[in-house]
């Protein structure tokens, strides 16, 4: 376009606008994101149609894996891992606690 040659350096130095050393990017541990995933889909399921259970109990398992391999590998998610260790442990918590009223009044109607 206009015919100019980009700029020369001096030898080994480089671009001195780029940044001096390059970070690995790390990503988000996907067993991490299937911990939320899987604790937050157990929740209405478990209030609604009693098989949430099995979701909020593999949020939780999940979530343990994952908070373990993050820090083996250095990843990101370990919020997201927390928060479906601890949505899938409340979840199943009220499940226990709905079974429980509910054998409670059936009981009481006899």
């Amino acid at each position: 376009m206009g015919g100019y040659p980009p700029p020369q350096y001096p030898q080994g130095y480089g671009d001195p606008y780029a940044a001096p050393y390059a970070t690995p990017q790390s990503h988000t541990n996907g067993l991490a994101i299937g911990s939320l995933v899987a604790s937050v889909v157990g929740v209405p399921f478990g209030l609604f149609c009693f098989i949430g259970g099995i979701g909020s109990i593999a949020g939780i398992v999940l979530g343990i894996i994952a908070l373990n391999q993050i820090k083996e590998r250095g990843e990101q998610g370990r919020g997201m891992a927390i928060a479906g260790i601890a949505v899938g442990a409340a979840s199943v918590v009220l499940f226990i606690i709905l079974v429980a009223i509910g054998v409670g009044l059936r009981a009481a109607n006899y």
